[in-house]
């Protein structure tokens, strides 16, 4: 089973491509980054638990729901005072970029003391532990649960993912040091969820990420510094307009790196959680012992599927990942 340990939230998004407020309505989806992953690899047919804290109210109860309906274990998520974090989104349209609005600050796992949960029991039957970048940003005391919670799993011998997401909005939110954070986590790690800017951010020396070889310099970087890693995957993004990005995917290895081709993603209905899906699609690969070749594959086709889907969670299974790669679109029947 693979544990995933981060914060739930509801994401307020202004319907069609309005602004916030422009008009009095909102649409409602349940997110966050971890929860993503397990949604994800839940739907891919793989067992996976969620670990977090929500308030005990319907927002918390509707979270809470909301996942396990995907079939993921929310057994290990726990119930406290506080509020429900919350963030808005304004979709892009044309050569309007999507913006973001934070409201998490007070909410119940944030203000959650790190010395709360008891990682024995939480790690119990799980064979890996999925955290990103975010829950460390949120303060002192997510960061210091996200480090505890990497060196126990280290401690057990568990095998360790973590996406760097690095948001900057919630690092400058209080006294930061995300590079001295995010270093400590990134040292226990086995799979690197990053490209050549959170590189960068770690080791304090600039990559550049025009072409393979300058990826490739950035990744054996990586690995040298960071002994644990076996694997780095990542994504390349290029943004013609809010309806058309082009995307490849790649994984590093100590030894070499394996790279897609270029997808080119058109009418896009949501891209958030684009690299959460990426993620999960990667995991998937390499939980089912597959080669690199094919978790970056797998990756890249679950993270544009995810396009096509309102809100955070990618919902598709292994024959939706085939049938992406066949290159079928016609109707199947």
């Amino acid at each position: 089973m693979i544990l995933c340990f981060g914060e739930l939230l509801l994401r307020m998004t202004a319907p069609g491509r309005e602004l916030l407020m422009q008009t009095g309505r909102l649409d409602v989806h349940v997110g966050g980054a971890e929860a993503n992953v397990a949604v994800g690899l839940a739907n891919l047919g793989h067992a996976s638990a969620m670990v977090s804290m929500v308030p005990d109210n319907p927002l918390g109860r509707g979270a809470v729901t909301a996942l396990r309906g995907q079939g993921v274990d929310c057994s290990r998520v726990a119930v406290r005072s506080g509020r429900m974090g919350l963030y808005f989104l304004s979709p892009g349209a044309g050569l309007r970029a999507s913006d973001i609005v934070y409201d998490r600050a007070g909410s119940s796992f944030a203000t959650t003391p790190a010395d709360a949960w008891d990682w024995d029991a939480l790690l119990t039957g799980c064979t890996r532990l999925h955290l990103s970048g975010i829950t460390p940003a949120l303060g002192d005391e997510t960061a210091k649960a996200a480090i505890a919670a990497a060196e126990a799993a280290r401690a057990r011998g568990l095998t360790i993912s973590f996406d760097g997401n690095y948001r900057a909005r919630l690092w400058d939110a209080w006294d930061s040091d995300p590079r001295a954070v995010l270093t400590r986590l990134v040292a226990l790690a086995d799979l690197l969820f990053g490209n050549h800017r959170d590189i960068s951010l770690l080791l304090g020396r600039q990559f550049s990420g025009d072409g393979e070889d300058r990826r490739r310099e950035a990744a054996e970087a990586a690995f040298a510094a960071f002994p644990n890693l076996k694997h780095i995957a990542s994504t390349a993004r290029h943004v013609d307009d809010a309806d058309r990005h082009r995307l490849s995917a790649r994984i590093d290895t100590p030894v070499g790196a394996v790279q897609t081709g270029e997808v080119a993603i058109s009418g896009i209905v949501d891209r958030i959680g684009g690299g959460d899906a990426f993620a999960s699609g990667v995991l998937h690969a390499l939980m089912s012992d597959r080669d690199e070749t094919t978790a970056a594959n797998w990756g890249l086709a679950v993270a544009a599927l995810k396009h096509s889907l309102p809100g955070d969670f990618s919902l598709f299974r292994q024959a939706d990942i085939d049938a992406f790669l066949s290159g079928g679109l016609d109707v199947r029947r």
